[in-house]
């Protein structure tokens, strides 16, 4: 069991170190624009889409690293108290029962929102935006599987935790 949650450990760090290389990418684009602008009174609606884009992008994938590391934000009012097998029967109970329908359901949803996307080559409605908006929302179902996967290898380490104690 935890080899597959091993290989796919594995896999979202490839994630995250490709997310983390597209924040200091992000950085430069938004240092630029402001130097753009407020330095030569000249703006580029390009740059600033791509800004949004790269940030889509990694917040995205970026889910996908922290939830497979535990590293996202959680309300920790009672966890904290609990004892290792408790709180991983919780983290159990709570992926198979909230978090991974929640995904399924929103990569089910977002299949026609990208096909509608893709078979009408969405672009940005700014007349110099860019060109290729259907490749930007591509990375929503991408994103819905590798936080399945994630949810998967939590999965997974919780059931190993649950029978060792």
């Amino acid at each position: 069991m935890t080899r597959v949650a091993d290989a796919i450990d594995k896999l979202l760090n490839g994630v995250g170190l490709v997310t983390a290389w597209l924040m200091p990418v992000l950085m430069i684009a938004i240092v630029l624009q402001v130097i753009m602008r407020y330095g030569f009174d000249v703006t580029s609606v390009k740059l600033e889409e791509l800004q949004w884009h790269f940030y889509a992008v990694a917040m995205v994938l970026g889910i996908s690293y922290a939830f497979g590391r535990d590293a996202h934000i959680r309300v920790d009012v009672l966890h904290h108290r609990f004892s290792k097998r408790t709180k991983a029967a919780i983290d159990a109970v709570g992926i198979v029962v909230l978090l991974m329908p929640f995904v399924a359901f929103l990569f089910w949803h977002s299949l026609p929102f990208i096909r509608s996307a893709w078979s009408v080559g969405e672009r940005s409605n700014a007349p110099s935006g860019l060109p290729w908006r259907w490749l930007i929302k591509s990375v929503i179902p991408l994103g819905c599987v590798l936080i399945l996967l994630a949810a998967l290898s939590r999965f997974l380490r919780c059931i190993a935790t649950l029978r060792s104690e």
